[in-house]
């Protein structure tokens, strides 16, 4: 990886440490500087200056980052140090120069002289409150959430842990609750929200921290957004989760994601539309989103994906072929889904008020896998996890009907990852304030008119579904030496394949 500037510098062809002064000092990934210090960026401050590399020291103390000053285009490095809260918080910064290399060296020094300095140098008078301990428990063990026990306690994960503790320094408890509920009663509905809160801040927003309803105000050079989390849980009889029907047989299959999971997803979002958020003054003139997480039952994100677009736009598809051979997606208008005594609507687009919505957002990759995977390629962890990551993405191919199968190695150099990798926007076509593509840039962007047309545009390498193999204990480092191939791999879906 080569880091640039538009005046034609580069400093390294691959990230590099060295030692100045006796200080080791190493670049590091904008995906880690992002994950410790990236809260505290201003969006405007892209305006003046261009990030050219981040560094850190050797113990982790102070980061930095080198930057190109747009209107003189010399450079100049920052340092960031940890305040009373424990966030990385810019503190000092370096002399301008006119080649990236000097900047880069001064750079090393101030972070030598700032190792110097006590803890107090970097505290910034307006700290509030004690650093959030999230890993510690709140509750007697039978009251912990046995999905957060393996998080907080087990080996494979510590690369989740490792970005979610400088994360969550920075996430703004309004409602007072979230680690507390993220620990026992609410973990699937607090990871949402903490991959909305990473993907948000990737994209560039600025969050709100005055207003606990919605979910997140965002406000980027792009523009401002307003979302609400909406997840979708099991069914429950009193304190009893009721399974899942069966999808064993192909007609159980359809069953469940024709009627079974629209109507799953219909309960939440229809709630959450019956709370008319569109008349908080914080959120006026800005696009609404409703952000919906499948947590129904274990794992079925990865396939219920057809059933959510079947239920907001009210259509089911039949393949067919036009004169030349193509394949053609005959659309058929739906009008409700029914599953024993239960019955709703079909297109929740179509429905009274829905017009204040200007798009539904989902993925499947909003889970503590994610995190696990985004916590590697950024260098956190105990470094003894190998990931395997396996899943469908889109085919490019014009002619395509099933998705592309990948294979990919977390751990592996040339392994890229985003917060917004696998993003689906889908956008409201009745929407009184429309949702523009350039405030979700990575995503991809479907659309269904009147006629059921369906258009997506989407990134090259857009993930469908997938799921991740851990694999703890290992030496890493050897295992990669005796893999042959690229970090990433593709094949042509197999007739039948289950998605």
């Amino acid at each position: 990886m080569r880091y640039g500037c538009s005046a034609g510098h580069a400093l390294h062809a691959e990230l590099s440490d060295w030692i100045l002064d006796g200080v080791a000092v190493r670049e590091i990934l904008k995906l880690r500087f992002d994950a410790l210090a990236g809260y505290a960026r201003d969006p405007r401050a892209v305006l003046s200056g261009e990030e050219v590399a981040y560094f850190e020291d050797e113990g982790g103390t102070i980061l930095g980052m080198l930057i190109r000053d747009r209107s003189d285009n010399d450079f100049s490095g920052m340092a960031f140090g940890r305040d009373k809260k424990l966030r990385f918080r810019w503190t000092s910064m370096t002399d301008f120069f006119q080649e990236p290399e000097q900047a880069r060296d001064a750079l090393a020094e101030l972070v030598a002289d700032l190792l110097e300095k006590p803890d107090e140098f970097h505290h910034q008078g307006d700290e509030v409150g004690a650093p959030v301990d999230f890993f510690t428990p709140l509750h007697a063990p039978e009251a912990l959430h046995p999905d957060y026990m393996k998080v907080a306690t087990e080996g494979v994960f510590s690369p989740a842990r490792g970005i979610i503790e400088p994360m969550m320094r920075w996430h703004e408890d309004l409602d007072g609750n979230f680690v507390e509920q993220f620990q026992s009663t609410a973990f699937d509905q607090r990871v949402w929200e903490l991959y909305l809160f990473a993907t948000l801040t990737e994209l560039g927003f600025r969050l709100d921290a005055d207003h606990a309803v919605p979910d997140f105000i965002g406000r980027s050079l792009r523009g401002e957004v307003a979302i609400e989390a909406v997840t979708v849980g099991p069914t429950r009889m009193g304190a009893q989760i009721v399974p899942q029907p069966p999808i064993e047989t192909v007609e159980q299959q359809h069953a469940y994601l024709n009627d079974y999971m629209p109507i799953k997803f219909g309960s939440p979002l229809f709630s959450k539309l019956r709370k008319r958020y569109w008349e908080q003054p914080q959120i006026a003139g800005m696009p609404l989103i409703f952000a919906v997480a499948d947590f129904s039952s274990p794992g079925s994100m990865v396939y219920t994906r057809s059933a959510l677009e079947r239920y907001l736009y009210g259509y089911d598809y039949t393949a067919d072929q036009d004169e030349q051979g193509n394949v053609i997606a005959i659309p058929a208008k739906l009008t409700e889904h029914r599953w024993g005594d239960k019955v709703i609507p079909s297109g929740f687009f179509d429905i009274p008020d829905a017009q204040y919505i200007s798009a539904v957002i989902s993925t499947s990759a909003g889970t503590i896998s994610k995190f696990n995977r985004m916590g590697v390629v950024g260098g956190f962890g105990a470094g003894d996890v190998l990931m395997i990551r396996e899943g469908t993405c889109i085919d490019r191919d014009s002619g395509a009907t099933h998705p592309l199968v990948f294979k990919a190695v977390v751990n592996a150099p040339g392994y890229r990852e985003s917060w917004g990798e696998g993003l689906n926007v889908y956008h409201n076509p009745h929407a009184n304030i429309p949702l523009s593509d350039n405030l979700f840039p990575s995503a991809a962007h479907h659309r269904c008119d009147g006629d059921g047309n369906w258009a997506t545009e989407a990134p090259d390498f857009h993930p469908l579904a997938s799921r991740t193999q851990l694999f703890g204990g290992v030496d890493v480092a050897n295992a990669l030496a005796e893999m042959d191939g690229p970090a990433i791999r593709f094949w042509k879906h197999s007739q039948g394949e289950a998605d």
